[in-house]
């Protein structure tokens, strides 16, 4: 609970310890405001979460689900008369006209957005270290990343520089730096929180979700910002529970499925796919469900082996083409490199020389791969294919859904790796995301939350998946986990 004699230390409290402590008018926004404020100017130049941060922003005092509490943003995400970059040059200087629909619903609610955090340019990565602006770096141990594409938004609620924060999730961006950085992370159902402002990576797969300390905060703030919403055509006219009713320590009679092919062996090496530490802590995490009263049952996903391969054609041919519309004439980044002699016109100069200017590696990587498999004559073979595999993989969920309610497994087969340990390894650095990524092709809710730590003391993360549409008992089942584990209470040292 919060120690309300140190207003201080007001930043490390959780948000509806906060609301509490509002509503009793024991602590008041504004000290909560100032602690978090100096919590950053502490910290984060050692961790770099943030890339802009709102030093006065707008206090909402009348009393609604989130007054008051101070909430991070991705820098995908768009605020009205707030740059947002997507941590990209070419992006420079774009300052959105328009609030994104979630940010609206923050405002609505009284939340109180303190800054835009830093981000793998265009959410092209697993690291943040493709931020034109750097790396964000992992608050257990600043030798290490933070996770990608979300890492800083993140990095600022492990740092506790932020109650809670935004993210988005195209193929594991929320949960995989959730796990690296022990906290808890979602990805809604696809259309169940609108996208509406959010800057497009793959439009069938892009999904805005929260981060949070606890189980609690996180249903509340995914309470806040689902809802249909008609600018997005791929919003979803469900209605909207309370989320926070679904918070429930009780597992008793619940079936859990553990899918059998996230426990492989490398084919090439001949070990465990995933670490041992990471295995343990998985094991333990079954152990307790099933000490709790629920039954465990080994499911199959037949075509998981084909996920990254799915994904990555899926993502990049979407990369491309949703990448096109940057194009130095209607915003952005403009190159003063022109030559009046070149045989090129100064327009074809401009386009091609800004974009070279603009994009870093990774995001030219992705469009020069999304062009090539959308291209005549290779179309069929890959991304007609890959959507056909990709309907294989939604059927394998929903068919293993028939015999369980959820599913549990590792969020990522290792904890957080060095700085720069997968920068030049394009392959390797896709394959952090290989427990993460089926569920973004299928378009189902999932969840990870910290369930243990490795021998050098980072946190592991165990994904819980659901139902389309189902987050509530994925969020019963974590509430459930954190009310008999202590891992969700660790906190790093900075």
């Amino acid at each position: 609970m919060i120690d309300i004699a140190n207003k201080n230390d007001l930043y490390k409290a959780n948000a509806h310890e906060l609301l509490d402590s509002f509503a009793a008018k024991k602590v008041n926004p504004q000290d909560l405001l100032l602690s978090i404020i100096k919590r950053i100017k502490k910290v984060d130049s050692k961790i770099k979460a943030f890339v802009k941060v709102i030093e006065k922003p707008k206090i909402h005092l009348p009393k609604k689900k989130l007054s008051g509490i101070p909430v991070a943003i991705k820098d995908n995400i768009c605020i009205q008369g707030l740059e947002t970059t997507c941590c990209s040059k070419i992006l420079k200087g774009f300052v959105p006209p328009y609030n994104a629909t979630i940010i609206e619903k923050l405002e609505e609610e009284g939340a109180v957005i303190i800054g835009k955090t830093n981000m793998d340019e265009f959410a092209f990565g697993s690291s943040t270290e493709n931020s034109c602006l750097g790396p964000t770096l992992n608050p257990w141990d600043t030798s290490r990343v933070s996770g990608g594409s979300s890492g800083g938004s993140a990095a600022a609620v492990a740092s506790e520089q932020a109650i809670l924060s935004l993210g988005s999730d195209t193929g594991g961006s929320i949960r995989q730096p959730a796990a690296f950085c022990g906290v808890v992370g979602m990805k809604p159902t696809y259309g169940r929180v609108s996208r509406y402002g959010l800057i497009a990576f793959a439009s069938s797969l892009d999904q805005i979700g929260p981060f949070a300390k606890d189980t609690q905060d996180l249903a509340l703030l995914l309470s806040v910002i689902s809802g249909y919403d008609e600018r997005d055509s791929t919003s979803v006219n469900n209605p909207v529970p309370d989320y926070t009713k679904s918070l429930i320590n009780n597992v008793k009679g619940l079936k859990i499925g553990i899918p059998k092919e996230y426990f492989f062996t490398d084919s090439g090496s001949g070990k465990d796919g995933i670490e041992p530490d990471v295995k343990q802590a998985i094991l333990e995490a079954k152990k307790v469900f099933s000490d709790l009263g629920a039954e465990l049952i080994e499911v199959s996903l037949p075509h998981t082996k084909y996920a990254v391969s799915v994904y990555y054609i899926l993502a990049t041919a979407e990369a491309s083409s949703n990448l096109a519309r940057f194009d130095a004439v209607q915003y952005g980044h403009r190159t003063k490199n022109l030559d009046n002699n070149a045989d090129e016109s100064i327009i074809v100069q401009m386009y091609k020389r800004s974009r070279q200017e603009g994009f870093g590696d990774e995001a030219k990587r992705r469009i020069m791969l999304g062009t090539f498999v959308l291209s005549s004559g290779y179309y069929d073979a890959y991304y007609l294919q890959a959507s056909k595999v990709r309907t294989l993989i939604r059927q394998d969920f929903l068919k293993a859904f028939e015999d369980c309610d959820l599913l549990i497994a590792p969020t990522t087969p290792t904890t957080a790796f060095k700085v720069g340990e997968k920068i030049d390894d394009p392959l390797k650095m896709y394959l952090s995301d290989i427990f993460t990524i089926s569920v973004n092709l299928a378009g189902i809710p999932a969840l990870s939350l910290p369930c243990g730590f490795d021998s050098q003391n980072l946190p592991i993360g165990l994904q819980i998946i659901g139902k389309p549409f189902d987050e509530e008992t994925i969020l019963r089942t974590a509430f459930t986990f954190e009310r008999n584990t202590p891992w969700h209470l660790k906190k790093p040292t900075l």
